[in-house]
């Protein structure tokens, strides 16, 4: 069966990241029995700049027709003077909401051939491989009420309301808990219980579904406060972390440096599955748009195929060709050919369509 990909390429560096995506996506269309229809559609400032909107109707029409989205970035210096609802991360916000995708795996990982890349000793980072679980439809983020208005005494005030409901923390709890039974059966859940009561409940659900539905995995609670400064101190202690959407932010970035660049670094963002078995999903590198070095043709494409790789296994069942493309990552790192931000003092650098043909080149190696 052909699956059917929407490519949203979006702002900055994202066409040329998500072009090199579609490579792989094109090797296995025409040299395996994986048969993939793509379509493309605007999100973000260049949606603004053509149609008026970050998040025109016909990409939410499109996005849900389709088997699975692959998205490059969206924003930039460009919009930033734009009215609120209209700038490019809006286009973001919109379609998540809208398809309802509340769940976003973050891994990182650290290949050996880049663990001096890391700012961190390599005793810290090598074989370093956490998965991050950000709930994302709900927190600061998506809470009412919100917004800034002016005081009787001409003073203005800024709201944004944490909230969360526990069918809300359930639901991302039993994604994180079905994660660490297939990993290392260890789940730290990340809050700030003593002293914000939407995290006290939080830990309370964690707590009692643990308990209840999941005995063999040790479970673990942690501030996140302490978490972020564990995630430089000691990484290597988690496997799988279970937060909410505002401190999954914050962490998910902390943990992408502790391997080197955030150009290596893929997501995935999961929706519920529907009665009819079908199941809306987004992959995205965690990269901006990097629009200073747009149109260079020198940005790391690897995390666009990394998340191309998660698209393969958690949307597809894919697992051997999933496998394929991230071993292939692998390789190609270890022979030593960089793009300029993994690349150290002295390296040769290849640019960003290279690098696109070098994993397509090893891919077809490892399958045959």
């Amino acid at each position: 069966m052909t699956k059917k990909i929407l490519l949203i390429f979006g702002d900055g560096i994202g066409p040329e990241v998500v072009g090199q995506a579609k490579k792989i996506l094109d090797f296995f269309s025409k040299n395996t029995d994986k048969k993939f229809e793509t379509e493309n559609a605007l999100l973000g400032g260049c949606a603004y700049d053509a149609v008026g909107t970050p998040f025109p109707a016909e990409t939410l029409a499109l996005a849900k027709k389709s088997d699975a989205i692959l998205l490059g970035a969206v924003g930039g210096l460009k919009w930033e003077s734009l009215e609120y609802k209209h700038r490019p991360e809006r286009g973001l916000l919109g379609i998540r909401k809208e398809l309802e995708l509340f769940a976003n795996l973050r891994p990182a990982k650290v290949f050996s051939a880049l663990a001096d890349s890391s700012t961190l000793k390599r005793e810290i980072v090598d074989g370093l491989d956490i998965m991050i679980v950000r709930e994302l439809t709900g927190d600061l983020y998506f809470g009412e009420p919100r917004g800034v208005k002016t005081l009787a005494d001409g003073s203005r005030q800024g709201v944004n309301t944490m909230t969360y409901n526990s069918k809300e923390v359930e639901r991302i709890a039993r994604v994180s808990f079905d994660l660490a039974k297939i990993r290392g059966k260890k789940l730290c859940s990340i809050d700030k219980a003593n002293v914000i009561e939407t995290t006290e409940m939080w830990r309370e659900v964690v707590t009692e579904i643990g308990k209840k539905d999941y005995p063999e995995i040790a479970l673990s609670h942690m501030y996140v406060d302490n978490a972020s400064m564990q995630l430089v101190r000691n990484p290597k202690q988690f496997d799988v972390m279970l937060t909410g959407n505002m401190f999954g932010d914050i962490l998910s970035d902390t943990a992408s440096m502790l391997t080197g660049s955030l150009g290596m670094l893929p997501s995935a963002s999961l929706g519920a599955k529907q009665a009819d078995g079908k199941q809306f999903a987004l992959y995205e590198p965690i990269h901006g748009s990097a629009p200073d070095i747009a149109g260079r043709n020198i940005a790391n494409p690897l995390a666009t195929i990394l998340s191309l790789a998660m698209m393969f296994r958690y949307s597809f069942g894919f697992m051997l060709e999933a496998d394929a493309i991230e071993k292939a990552v692998e390789n190609v790192l270890d022979s030593g050919v960089r793009t300029a931000d993994i690349a150290k003092v002295g390296e040769a650098q290849i640019s960003c369509s290279q690098m696109g043909d070098e994993v397509v080149t090893t891919l077809r190696k490892i399958l045959n």
